[in-house]
């Protein structure tokens, strides 16, 4: 069988608030194979949030052991750290995190920098990641420029143009009208149905009900 795509085995985290411990995450083992949807599924101060920086990369655990697509996390330095992430993983934000006053071509070609990617090359991907989400005409617009459902896709270019294993989604319609948020979701889906891992991380039920498949979290434990 293949390995799964992610494995959290026994993972808690703890953050220290002067003298008070505060678990986030306690003793929570899963699989997510490779081509999965998921959702991440819970309320405010449930710990979803210090998953999703687990899962990324951007946060280590306490106490238990991640393993993404066949690395142990813990094992790596800062700097093996962030070329797995730049490697592995794309992000989408619920805030775009789209570089102001820089087009839609330059944003999305920025993950490419930093792999070392030539420049001509960086702006072909580009371009050709933001032809598939339906943004040709927009390649030169800054963020301002763009509407919020269009700024999202820029983000989810972004996240798609250096190939990643994983696309990891916080909240991706929470800054959204319904009808963007309706694109963003079905965006999603076709994204998965190429084949792509997707980990969508949600407090609303009816975009987790998008997913294949729901992992409830409550007080930093898996609840379902």
């Amino acid at each position: 069988m293949t390995a799964p795509l992610i494995t959290f085995d026994r993972v808690s985290r703890i953050y220290q608030m002067g003298a008070t411990q505060v678990p986030a995450l306690a003793d929570v083992s899963l699989e997510i194979a490779s081509g999965e949807f998921v959702a991440i599924v819970g309320p405010s101060g449930s710990g979803k949030s210090t998953m999703m920086h687990i899962l990324g990369c951007l946060d280590r655990p306490t106490h238990g052991s991640y393993r993404l697509d066949g690395t142990a996390v813990a094992e790596l330095d800062d700097d093996a750290l962030a070329r797995l992430r730049s490697r592995a993983i794309g992000f989408v934000f619920q805030s775009y995190n789209l570089l102001p006053r820089t087009s839609a071509l330059e944003n999305v070609a920025t993950p490419l920098l930093y792999q070392g990617i030539g420049r001509s090359e960086r702006r072909r991907r580009a371009g050709a990641a933001l032809e598939r989400l339906g943004l040709g005409d927009r390649m030169h617009h800054e963020p301002t420029e763009l509407s919020g459902g269009q700024q999202q896709r820029v983000a989810v270019a972004r996240a798609l143009v250096t190939e990643p294993a994983l696309i990891l989604a916080d909240e991706p319609t929470g800054n959204l009208d319904s009808h963007s948020g309706a694109e963003v979701t079905t965006l999603l889906r076709d994204l998965h149905a190429t084949g792509r891992t997707v980990v969508l991380i949600t407090h609303d039920v009816d975009v987790a009900a998008t997913a294949d498949r729901q992992i409830h979290l409550r007080d930093g434990r898996i609840a379902a």
